[in-house]
């Protein structure tokens, strides 16, 4: 079923909507939850809060891509899970993406942290618009997603060794253009 049809059901309040946006989007937010949180069932649950919340969200919001909005959501709420189950102990594939792609990141902290996390948003957006596709799948499967190197490494077509180089790259290329942009 076509997205903005999904989004219709959402605002006449039909329960069909939870079922059509599991059928198109559901296996993709059980993987990245499941990506983040290394469990399945605390993926299932935060999938199944992404969907409560994308039913209390859709009305008023009117998500130009609904695919994306879930999948934000579901990582979202997989995050706050992350961190409370690991706050004593490490998950060892998010933390190392996690740990990466730190360098070429600013600190957080401070008291303009939202605003500068919104630039730097925005920032890393414009940045990704300037790689090659196969750079930019990479970079998404592995930072936002939370792939494994092999996992994004197969998606493009790559060894694992040849994606880590790759990435080493975007991630220089990524802290250089963040420091010429005043971000870092």
């Amino acid at each position: 079923m076509d997205d903005s049809k999904i989004i219709a059901l959402f605002f006449e309040r039909s329960e069909q909507a939870i079922g059509e946006l599991d059928r198109k989007y559901g296996s993709a937010a059980r993987r990245l939850a499941g990506n983040i949180l290394g469990d399945g069932r605390d993926a299932e649950e935060c999938v199944n809060d992404a969907y409560l919340a994308v039913w209390s969200t859709i009305p008023p919001a009117l998500p130009t891509s609904l695919g994306g909005y879930f999948c934000r959501i579901a990582r979202n709420i997989a995050a706050r899970r992350y961190r409370t189950n690991a706050a004593q102990k490490r998950n060892s594939h998010y933390d190392a993406a996690l740990d990466e792609l730190a360098g070429s990141l600013a600190a957080p902290g401070g008291p303009e942290a939202a605003l500068d996390a919104k630039e730097l948003s925005a920032a890393i957006d414009r940045f990704l618009d300037g790689v090659s596709d196969a750079d930019r799948v990479l970079f998404l499967r592995r930072y936002w997603f939370g792939d494994d190197l092999a996992s994004a490494a197969a998606r493009t077509g790559l060894s694992a060794r040849r994606a880590a180089v790759r990435l080493f790259r975007v991630r220089e290329r990524l802290k250089q253009y963040l420091m010429k942009e005043g971000l870092l």
